[in-house]
């Protein structure tokens, strides 16, 4: 897709008004407690009390900024924590992601529209198509990896804009500082913002050079390669040709990376534990080697991780 303006202006694209919390009657809250958008005020990208009737045009949001979708169940102990963490974690990017909770149990028919059998669960959505992210409390690391992950692959689909505030501050808390980034990371997410995924790649390997224990860098390192990789195919031919010739190497792990970087993560990961499993020999070393850099990708604490390292050892050993 063509790379939009960093800022571009959602006046009249999507009518943010109708999903912003209502300003209160003067007095009926304490200061902190008002609408949005006010000079001086502490602000949030969370709204915590969305239903069906917003979501065509948190839908729509999507082409500007990702929308992070909280699939809730009221009462449950992990529901809770998820729909705190992505609330803080879009809280963080100050406009670039937004985060709204859906209650799955006054509207079950929801977990079907996103083809999840049970919440609670986060999903993605990113210019009208849905990434699943979660179905439990991730490590910090782990969920800013993510969020990572999730700019850098809006980004690529050309969705690269901030939003006004939806919310009043949550809890009267001071308006998220986002933390400062090193000056390789930044150069790195300065060339994802360009597009020059060659300059986001040199950049990474300079950033683990320096140092080799950065994870963050590491993650974004293979991110960028994935995408690097990704960006001139075509996803029919890619497909037909992993159809058709099952026992090359080159067509399962094109496959596999476009099955990633669509949110397809279970069936990219399977795809390579099965060529592991029918291959000895070189290929199988190869195929293996690619599966890891894809966990890296998607969040050594990711449990879709976790299950497919079991299946890839029983597939090895």
């Amino acid at each position: 897709m063509t790379s939009q303006p960093s800022s571009p202006s959602l006046r009249g694209a999507v009518d943010l008004s109708s999903l912003r919390t209502p300003r209160p009657a003067p007095g009926a809250q304490g200061a902190g407690a008002q609408g949005a958008g006010a000079p001086g005020e502490p602000a949030s990208w969370a709204v915590l009390d969305a239903d069906s009737r917003l979501l065509e045009q948190l839908v729509q949001l999507s082409t500007q900024v990702p929308v992070i979708l909280v699939l809730h169940v009221p009462g449950d102990a992990t529901s809770e924590a998820l729909s705190t963490q992505f609330a803080d974690a879009a809280d963080a990017q100050a406009g670039t992601v937004v985060m709204a909770r859906l209650d799955v149990v006054a509207e079950p028919q929801l977990l079907q529209a996103f083809g999840i059998g049970a919440g609670p669960a986060v999903v993605a959505v990113v210019a009208g198509q849905p990434v699943p992210l979660a179905n439990q409390e991730l490590p910090q690391e782990a969920l800013d990896g993510l969020m990572g992950q999730l700019l850098e692959v809006a980004r690529q689909n050309g969705v690269a804009g901030r939003v006004p505030a939806l919310a009043p501050a949550r809890d009267g808390a001071a308006a998220p500082q986002p933390a400062p980034v090193p000056p390789l990371h930044r150069r790195a997410h300065e060339a994802l913002a360009a597009d020059d995924l060659p300059g986001a790649v040199a950049a990474w390997e300079d950033a683990l050079k320096e140092s080799p224990a950065d994870e963050t860098a590491r993650q974004g390192l293979s991110a960028a390669r994935l995408m690097l990789r990704t960006r001139d195919m075509d996803a029919a031919a890619v497909r037909a040709a992993a159809a058709e010739r099952p026992d090359e190497l080159a067509a399962q792990t094109a496959v596999a990376d476009l099955d990633v970087l669509g949110g397809h993560v279970e069936d990219a990961f399977a795809r390579l534990v099965r060529f592991v499993a029918a291959h000895p020999g070189e290929d199988r070393e190869a195929a293996r080697a690619h599966l890891v850099d894809l966990y890296i990708v998607v969040g050594s604490e990711d449990p879709r991780v976790h299950a497919s390292r079991r299946r890839l050892a029983a597939a090895l050993y």
